[in-house]
């Protein structure tokens, strides 16, 4: 009996973008990617000289999320249509909940809700593995996980407006609102150029976050 040839990676259903979707969508990925780098560049070392060990520990794992989100999001997104590009489908949607956990880290830290972060992290964990186990199962579905995760901080009111000013509570609202209301571009795939404004959207809520990332830590 002869052996069975190994299973090659499947490979999805993508859209063919055109070219001119492709290039916005690029240059949106680019843009994020250098300035994500060059942000958390600057952060670490300018704008955390007086922070304690514990916020600076939180920081640096908020701008590792963001930093690896963004970058495995322009490889997957720029990566031509292939069981490559399938496979690599797992890491940018893995890595979505890492971006939502490690977002709210140096938060969650600075107003001592422990019992909230943990949490988040458990589920961003658990989404996690889901993606990178299960990566064609439950798509719709992820899309609730992600905003239930991402407007989860609500639950965590009172302990932060007491423990952040009115300045980082509104720019962690106005970012949430940029998020969800980008999903919309998200979900309508058969829309011209749909991809690269989804991604304009995230770079924007990114952007917002990281101001109020940095409006609490410096």
């Amino acid at each position: 009996m002869r052996p069975s040839p190994a299973r090659p990676l499947p490979t999805l259903a993508f859209r063919n973008y055109t070219v001119a979707e492709l290039w916005a969508d690029g240059i949106v990925h680019m843009t994020g990617v250098t300035l994500t780098i060059t942000g958390s560049i600057l952060l670490l070392a300018f704008g955390t000289k007086e922070a304690t060990l514990g916020a600076y520990t939180a920081t640096a794992i908020y701008l590792a999320t963001l930093t690896l989100s963004m970058g495995l999001s322009a490889i997957y997104n720029i990566w031509p249509i292939s069981p490559v590009k399938a496979f690599l489908r797992r890491f940018d949607h893995s890595a979505i909940y890492l971006l939502i956990a490690g977002t709210y880290t140096p938060l969650m830290a600075k107003s001592g809700t422990w019992w909230l972060l943990s949490t988040v992290w458990t589920i961003a964990i658990a989404g996690v593995l889901l993606k990178l186990l299960k990566p064609d199962r439950f798509d719709r579905l992820s899309i609730l996980l992600y905003l239930a995760l991402g407007w989860s901080g609500v639950a965590a009111y009172q302990e932060l407006t007491m423990a952040l000013s009115a300045t980082v509570l509104w720019l962690i609202l106005a970012g949430g609102l940029v998020y969800s209301f980008g999903v919309i571009f998200h979900v309508l795939d058969r829309m011209p150029f749909h991809n690269a404004i989804w991604h304009a959207f995230v770079l924007t809520a990114a952007s917002i976050h990281f101001a109020a990332i940095c409006a609490a830590v410096v």
